[in-house]
């Protein structure tokens, strides 16, 4: 069997760790061709080309890619997709956006949020905020599918698969860029970051949440927020994480003034070590952490940070 995985790229460069993650998932399927698509993609076809376990790279350069438009990635896409079995990718933004485009096109199911491969016909994937995790078998001639990269290995480094550039597809010519607001940090990508600090709406304002960001910052780590604390206006939305945010599994994730609501908990529950403080000692978090703290976090927080 051959899988056809879609790179994730930004700003023309590889996310290495997200689709070193969904190739070890796709090489449970067959041959792995990964596709990297975008403006200027040969120095990321290059880098998906050492990832252990990529058979081939196919890179297709052109300015229709250059912003990440779902509508001409789809196209290109759709167009390959006769010589593969299954159309894979992780389960990011920009997959989320691109793949149920490609199985309308095939008029095909998609497969979203994979966490296991049992054969190439049947996958897992959570469903009720993660409290059950369904069985699907799929009869489809081309399975379509975003895997959940938190709860695969990254594939090793030490490949060198050849790189094939390939023309565009025709472009749909459905939607136009017009311009993108990006958020500068020195802080690290909150889904790739091996330490997340996240705070809720224990935190009580949006000038106190930067106590999470005194914190976060001691420990070279990446803030984020419950849903509680966004819609309260505490923290951007890009911050979120949860069943409707971000699904992080980093080594350490330390919750700050999070209860731990079910759709918290669907966000961040892979996470290696969970650390959770909050004064209310029946407060869900507990149930899942690893260290617990009841404790004021207003008192707790700064003394943590000032110890670090």
């Amino acid at each position: 069997m051959a899988v056809l995985l879609l790179a994730e790229l930004n700003d023309d460069v590889l996310a290495l760790d997200v689709t070193a993650k969904a190739v070890t998932a796709a090489k449970q399927l067959g041959d792995v061709t990964v596709l990297a698509a975008g403006a200027k993609a040969a120095e990321a076809a290059e880098a998906a080309a050492g990832i252990e376990g990529v058979a081939k790279v196919l890179v297709a350069e052109n300015a229709i890619y250059a912003h990440r438009l779902a509508e001409p990635v789809a196209a290109l896409v759709a167009s390959l997709a006769g010589s593969y079995s299954h159309i894979v990718a992780p389960a990011t933004a920009d997959a989320k956006n691109i793949l149920p485009r490609v199985a309308a096109l095939l008029d095909v199911m998609i497969l979203s949020d994979v966490t296991a491969v049992v054969d190439a016909d049947t996958f897992e994937r959570p469903v009720y905020a993660g409290n059950v995790i369904q069985t699907v078998k799929s009869s489809d001639a081309t399975k379509v599918i975003t895997f959940r990269a938190s709860t695969f290995d990254a594939a090793a480094h030490g490949g060198s698969g050849p790189v094939e550039t390939i023309s565009a597809a025709e472009d749909p010519d459905l939607s136009e860029w017009i311009e993108d607001k990006v958020a500068v940090s020195d802080r690290p990508e909150l889904t790739s970051a091996g330490i997340v600090v996240s705070g809720g709406r224990g935190i009580g304002s949006k000038e106190d949440f930067s106590l999470i960001g005194a914190l976060a910052d001691k420990l070279g780590a990446a803030v984020g927020a419950s849903r509680a604390a966004v819609d309260s206006g505490f923290a951007p939305n890009d911050w979120q994480v949860g069943q409707t945010g971000k699904v992080v599994a980093p080594d350490l994730y330390i919750a700050v003034g999070i209860s731990g609501a079910i759709q918290h908990l669907a966000g961040m529950k892979d996470s290696k070590i969970i650390v959770a403080i909050n004064k209310d000692a029946e407060a869900p978090i507990f149930q899942v952490s690893d260290y617990g703290l009841v404790a004021d976090l207003f008192e707790a927080v700064p003394k943590l940070t000032e110890k670090l």
